[in-house]
């Protein structure tokens, strides 16, 4: 088979993955082709890994088989007919790095330390009078959106903060509300609100939603920007009609320098951080290999999606 391998891999992890395939199996890196090859490449490839420009696959690859996403996200491949092509994601990869970056935003929120840290830059002790407005994530009531391995990674690491947690979706079972309408009968007595959704849940936190919550609650979102509606979470920022937010993702990113997030003190952002860590490629490497393994040899690969199911 012919593996394309979109991933940009430093050299390194491109010995490394020709290392782990047997003879028979041709990998074809990106990065090592010229402009003028590249999409000829996709083109002849029985495998890909990584996330190839959406305007490639206006030609989807004939012989195409199997597809391993780099991303958990997999909004603009969504309307692509591959009925016949095995496709994975990284969901269960980036849940954790996920989970403990909105964790740790909502936990500097509530304990002032983005106040601090600014504090410190400017030599400045200020101490006792931030101190008494400081908050606690220990009892919280709770609300996450959305029961993927995000959200279930969120709930465990919350569980140890002795909240109060209920999980939305429509169909998981560990989820207590299941439509819309339950969700709008508990938000006045929610303090966070924490959005794991994806992209295929657009607008789904509606203005209404936000209005219904009591002015001390907090929103924090490492799902999609897309899921909320924004102009309305802005509007409820500005009035303090909300207490504050904490923001992995927003609609448009970069966020323009113009954006009124930039200038809130009571937003933090983490710029779309949130399933960072330090050996990223090695892992994607890693599990490629695997899931390729159990493809060849007619198991099932961890992690498989429907394009467009959205999950």
């Amino acid at each position: 088979m012919q593996i394309f391998v979109n991933t940009p891999l430093n050299e390194a992890l491109r010995h490394t993955l020709r290392q782990e395939f047997p003879e028979g199996h041709q990998l074809v890196f990106r990065v090592e082709l010229p402009d003028d090859r590249q999409l000829d490449a996709f083109r002849n490839a029985n495998v890909i890994l990584g996330n190839p420009p959406v305007a490639w696959f206006t030609e989807v690859p004939a012989q195409l088989k199997f597809w391993q996403l780099e991303s958990a996200g997999f909004d603009g491949y969504k309307h692509l007919q591959l009925p016949d092509v095995t496709i994975c994601n990284l969901a269960d990869y980036f849940s954790v790095p996920c989970a403990e970056t909105i964790v740790a935003g909502i936990l500097a929120f509530y304990r002032g330390l983005e106040e601090l840290t600014l504090l410190k830059a400017e030599k400045r002790w200020v101490g006792s009078p931030i101190r008494y407005r400081l908050g606690l994530l220990t009892g919280k009531r709770v609300v996450i959106l959305g029961a993927g391995s995000i959200g279930q990674a969120v709930k465990k690491m919350l569980s140890g903060f002795n909240c109060s947690l209920q999980m939305v979706a429509r169909t998981h079972p560990e989820a207590t509300i299941h439509s819309p309408e339950a969700l709008f009968a508990i938000l006045p007595q929610t303090d966070l609100v924490i959005n794991c959704l994806p992209g295929s849940a657009k607008g789904f936190f509606t203005s209404d939603m936000i209005k219904a919550l009591p002015p001390h609650a907090v929103f924090a979102n490492i799902g999609r920007g897309s899921t909320v509606d924004e102009p309305a979470l802005i509007k409820a920022l500005q009035d303090q009609r909300l207490a504050g937010a904490v923001l992995d993702v927003t609609q448009v990113e970069p966020l323009p320098p113009t954006h009124p997030f930039w200038e809130m003190s009571n937003v933090i952002l983490t710029q779309h951080t949130g399933g960072g860590q330090s050996h990223e490629q090695e892992g994607k490497v890693v599990i490629f290999a695997d899931n390729f393994r159990r493809f060849i040899e007619g198991q099932s690969p961890q992690n498989q999606i429907n394009l467009s199911k959205g999950y």
